[in-house]
């Protein structure tokens, strides 16, 4: 049973491996949880109120609310809202999710793109819409979703393989070597055909624009399912981290949850990339955040990173708009250029190695 271990968390998570670990007081977390919560709001507002053209903070709460108000601030908000949903959602799955791969893979540097999700996403998108010519918005949608999850299983079956079938380390080999291969085919098809391929441009720079209400209601409940086991599996993850025989010994189904765990994150990664595309270091960053928080009780980074994911995207997008005038830079281009300083200093880190 998942539940069995759940009592024994904090106890398991002060293991020796992390006796080195600034320890952070409980009383905290609850407050800290508020603070993410209340960023969370200020990053929607102004996701829905901030933007190349400026309109009055009083017509945006009167369109949101279906009151009267100006055509150009309608149609503006019109525009944004769906951007906000998405940024919410997308942003939702991939930090929930690299928590996740970072717990079941025993990783500090994994991100759902380790398990293969981003890779059959984007070689499933360049197959229908580049050489089938489906263009869609739902269309697009459901085939990353399915290329995501695809993928994650191959990965999944691929790393079960043997007596310890399922280790961290044959699913990081398994989903390295598969994305690898997915993102070297994928690039020579956008290559040799560039024209042909012109939609991959947009889809694989990450973008929340243009996308609109299609195919957002099917996203949520894939997103609330993978929520959901995630949830399940929180409190058994602090024993998995320790080890497959140490969490056996404390009654954890390691087979079970790192099973469930992969489920989650394809749903999970599956659904942000099909709704925002391969929107990079997002699920890398905002476990590593949440931990500086939480410390390694992963039912609380997961509580973290539900609000945290969304936040950073969100964050992003809106510096986009400004950022090179008069276009934008699309959402995975500026987290990609915020990740990277912050991979480096994770690698520099003293704790990066710790859970």
């Amino acid at each position: 049973m998942l539940s069995r271990v759940s009592t024994r968390t904090e106890a398991d998570a002060g293991a020796p491996a992390r006796r080195g670990a600034r320890r952070r007081p409980r009383s905290l977390r609850l407050p800290g949880l508020l603070v993410c919560a209340a960023l969370l709001v200020l990053t929607l507002v102004a996701s829905v109120a901030l933007g190349a053209r400026s309109v009055p903070f009083a017509d945006v709460v009167a369109s949101v609310l279906g009151m009267p108000t100006s055509d150009a601030a309608a149609a503006v908000v019109a525009l944004r809202l769906p951007r906000t949903v998405i940024g919410l959602l997308a942003g939702i799955g991939l930090g929930v999710a690299g928590a996740l791969a970072q717990a079941v893979t025993r990783n500090p540097l994994a991100d759902p793109g380790i398990l293969g999700t981003t890779a059959g996403a984007g070689f499933a998108v360049a197959m229908v819409a580049g050489l089938a010519g489906l263009g869609s918005p739902l269309g697009l949608l459901a085939t990353a979703f399915a290329g995501a999850a695809i993928a994650t299983v191959v990965v999944y079956a691929i790393g079960s393989f043997g007596r310890d079938g399922g280790s961290p380390v044959r699913l990081v080999l398994a989903g390295t070597a598969l994305g690898a291969v997915l993102t070297g085919i994928t690039s020579a098809m956008v290559l040799s055909d560039p024209e042909r391929f012109q939609i991959m441009q947009t889809w694989r720079a990450g973008s929340l624009a243009g996308r609109g209400w299609d195919g957002l209601g099917p996203a949520a409940l894939f997103l609330l399912a993978g929520l959901a086991l995630a949830l399940s599996v929180a409190p058994s993850l602090n024993a998995v981290a320790l080890g497959d025989s140490l969490a056996t010994s404390l009654g954890a189904n390691v087979a079970l949850v790192r099973s469930l765990s992969v489920v989650a994150v394809a749903l999970l990664a599956g659904t942000a990339t099909a709704i925002a595309g391969p929107v990079a270091f997002i699920g890398l960053m905002v476990p590593h955040i949440a931990r500086w928080f939480t410390g390694p009780d992963q039912r609380w980074v997961l509580g973290y990173s539900v609000l945290l994911g969304p936040v950073l995207l969100l964050a992003a997008d809106v510096a986009g708009r400004f950022l090179m005038p008069p276009g934008e830079l699309p959402a995975g281009i500026v987290t990609a250029l915020i990740g990277a300083p912050v991979l480096i200093a994770l690698v520099r880190g003293r704790n990066a190695g710790e859970l």
